[in-house]
């Protein structure tokens, strides 16, 4: 963390700029574009009205929902490369940060965006690829045992911060902490709905599942 600190007094416009930087290339919206170019219209009057992955595969069409998912958590890890190979890895974790940002709060889209999620295991992936991988392994294992996507995001973005602790460095579990509790915000909806059972499962065929990216 003190060197963090150092950086940031020392190269304060670099990484403002790359902070800008990833938020530009976050707050692009994948899925609405998608969705619009496939004459599906406006993502954002379909189902939760979320912009993500799995409100796009409301639409059906799953070949779009999964390149909207891998275009989204794209977007945060070619944000974290760049950074990382233009200034180091104090402003990958700043590219990252400004990438989950620009995802949740979009300038083009009045700054209502996403929930994060994807985009959130696209920079665990580029900043420490072990994180990465642990993140998505407990969203798969949460997801197949109690078939809430939900339930899997969150539990997902919790474990991040704790294997970032002992796999990664104190800059990345910090941004992973930070990451947690705003998703953990973004889903209070979904998270009224699993304590009063109101929340809707994954389903194999037709998804049906709220809306968590």
């Amino acid at each position: 963390m003190p060197g963090f600190i150092s950086s940031l007094a020392m190269g304060w416009p670099y990484l403002l700029a790359v902070l800008l930087g990833g938020y530009l290339l976050g707050s692009i919206p994948f899925g609405l574009l998608l969705t619009r170019l496939a004459g599906l219209g406006d993502i954002r009057r379909i189902g939760s009205g979320n912009i993500g992955a799995t409100n796009v595969l409301r639409t059906g069409n799953k070949a779009l929902a999964a390149a909207t998912l891998i275009l989204d958590g794209g977007k945060g890890a070619v944000a974290v490369l760049v950074a990382q190979h233009l200034y180091g890895p104090d402003a990958a974790v700043v590219a990252g940060a400004g990438a989950f940002l620009g995802h949740l709060f979009p300038v083009w889209l009045n700054f209502r965006g996403g929930k994060g999620v994807a985009t959130t295991i696209g920079i665990f992936l580029a900043l420490a690829w072990p994180v990465g991988l642990i993140a998505c392994a407990v969203w798969l294992l949460v997801a197949l045992l109690f078939r809430y996507s939900s339930l899997a995001a969150l539990i997902a973005v919790a474990a991040a911060p704790v294997a970032a602790w002992f796999l990664a460095n104190h800059q990345t579990a910090g941004l992973a902490l930070f990451l947690a509790v705003v998703i953990w915000q973004r889903h209070h909806e979904n998270i009224r709905r699993l304590l009063k059972g109101e929340e809707s499962r994954i389903r194999l065929g037709r998804s049906k599942a709220s809306g968590t990216r």
